[in-house]
């Protein structure tokens, strides 16, 4: 796995997208650059005993010594903001505020119980407005705030329909990159992002997508070859979520909230359809939450994510779903 200083910038001064050579050769510089907003919170976070290195080594030695199989774990739509950036990084908070999240991920192959390692776990995310990088001019789903903070670069098409469109793949409207990145995994199989607790917009309970790809390898180009065997979504408890609202920026966002009983997408089987372990001070949550499951894949099939929902509850607060 590369070393941190190898890996592309997370910072705000460069969160439009650039040519993959430029972020290379721009990623040996980001440590220098200063973190703002919630970066510095989740740089911080170390420094935290609910976020810091002894909660995280706590977290993947329990995974590690696990010895039980785990049922494959439910395939999911890839919905319609997925970009195919690429962005080796651990955090991809950049400008972004709220609540520092730290997601410990793991794969596993689901017929051996043995770690995937050198393969790439990639999450993407929308903020804690609902605004999703590359579809700020799309807003949070239904017009109720979000605001894009800053017009798209000129001639870019204009937003996807209200809701996140439903499925199918929307055409970006800007160049921006925040809350999305892809990691290869260590000899466990683990990797660990530093993000922020997501938002939510219409339509569908708050989560985070992720894809797991096997069988290639990290090139000066991105991901080369291989397959994408796993398309997923993970999900937050109800209690940790409804903690959120009163903090800004959460407390801000004024969409109708869709519960998780009530998204049409989580298939309600808990770990197995994505449901995130979660560590945090529930009297002060804002102070960090680390989100931890092993996803159990299999290594030789391959699911991008354009299938039929897991599977759930139809929703109550909100016509279509979207992802």
């Amino acid at each position: 796995m590369p070393s941190d200083a190898h890996e592309e910038p997370d910072n705000a001064l460069v969160s439009r997208l650039l040519s993959r050579r430029r972020m290379l050769a721009l990623g040996g510089a980001a440590g220098a650059v200063a973190l703002t907003g919630a970066g510095a919170a989740a740089h911080a976070a170390d420094r935290n005993p609910a976020t810091g290195a002894g909660a995280l080594d706590a977290v993947k030695a329990a995974a590690a010594a696990s010895t039980t199989c785990m049922r494959l774990t439910t395939e999911q739509i890839e919905g319609p903001y997925y970009i195919d950036y690429e962005l080796f990084r651990k955090n991809v908070v950049e400008d972004r505020t709220g609540i520092p999240l730290i997601l410990v991920l793991r794969a596993v192959d689901a017929a051996t119980c043995k770690p995937l390692r050198d393969s790439a776990i990639e999450i993407w995310h929308c903020d804690a407005s609902g605004v999703y990088s590359g579809y700020t001019q799309t807003g949070n789903g239904g017009g109720g705030g979000g605001t894009p903070p800053g017009p798209p670069p000129s001639g870019t098409p204009s937003g996807p329909p209200p809701g996140g469109g439903g499925g199918g793949h929307q055409t970006p409207t800007d160049d921006l990159t925040w809350l999305r990145g892809i990691q290869m995994t260590d000899h466990q199989g683990f990797v660990t992002f530093r993000t922020v607790f997501p938002g939510w917009y219409t339509g569908r309970a708050v989560h985070v997508h992720t894809k797991v790809h096997t069988g290639g390898s990290r090139t000066s180009d991105g991901y080369t070859g291989g397959r994408t065997c796993h398309t997923g979504q993970f999900y937050f408890a109800e209690s940790a979520v409804q903690a959120t609202t009163g903090i800004a920026p959460y407390a801000a966002n004024t969409v109708t909230r869709v519960t998780l009983d009530q998204d049409s997408i989580y298939p309600g089987t808990g770990t197995q359809g994505g449901l995130l372990q979660l560590a945090y001070d529930h009297r002060h949550i804002a102070r960090g939450v680390v989100g931890h499951i092993t996803m159990a894949v299999d290594p030789a099939a391959t699911n991008d994510g354009d299938g039929a929902p897991g599977g759930g509850p139809a929703p109550t607060a909100s016509p279509s779903p979207s992802a």
